[in-house]
């Protein structure tokens, strides 16, 4: 929690309690069913929690937005950006059933009201939204490919409507053929912690 405090330090202490609620709850629904690689739960808040918020130090979502986590897994990254944006509509896709089912628990657990899950695959989903996010789930023109039409165009953030996915490593080839328009930030320019030297967050625009 100490991570997350340092970084948003301007939290409601109904966010606080929500994200404090996160740590014993991961630690419990893993131990059931493995949402998260279990020599990882150590760092949950650093490599999960804090991971996930990351996006919010590069866009700030507006209320009445609407974001679809593709591949949310174990719900990341969007049950830690519920938390960070009540006011944001977030639909969490996967195409795992039991992941889905522990993610709905979590969700009626912190008392998540701004969620909806789909326990589908990610081609399947016809809502509009302004932006897909996720983190790793495959390469970016895949990923691209099956989200694009449900991100409606333009928008009224910072960035236009798109795709905010979370990577590591070296991305040059994966990005070749998004061609021009595509932003990567180097997410170590915006955390200390010797865990982001390598992360990156890659924007799409729709």
């Amino acid at each position: 929690m100490q991570n997350i405090e340092k970084y948003f330090p301007t939290l409601t202490s109904r966010q606080t309690e929500q994200f404090s609620q996160l740590g014993p709850l991961y630690h419990y629904w893993n131990q059931q069913i493995n949402v998260i690689s279990r020599k990882d739960m150590d760092h949950l808040y650093l490599h999960h929690i804090l991971h996930s918020l990351s996006i919010a130090r590069i866009i700030r979502f507006k209320p009445g937005s609407v974001i679809m986590d593709a591949g949310t897994g174990g719900g990341f990254p969007g049950i830690p950006l519920a938390i960070l944006f009540p006011d944001v509509h977030f639909i969490l896709v996967d195409s795992i059933a039991k992941k889905i089912r522990v993610v709905d628990t979590l969700l009626r657990e912190v008392k998540l009201t701004n969620c909806e899950t789909r326990n589908l695959r990610l081609e399947a989903l016809k809502e509009n939204v302004d932006f897909v996010v996720c983190r790793a789930v495959t390469d970016i023109p895949k990923l691209f490919g099956w989200a694009k039409r449900n991100i409606m165009p333009g928008g009224n953030h910072v960035l236009k409507n798109g795709l905010l996915a979370l990577k590591g490593g070296d991305l040059r080839e994966e990005l070749k053929p998004m061609g021009t328009g595509v932003k990567v930030y180097n997410l170590g320019e915006y955390f200390f912690e010797p865990y982001f030297e390598t992360k990156k967050l890659v924007y799409v625009p729709r």
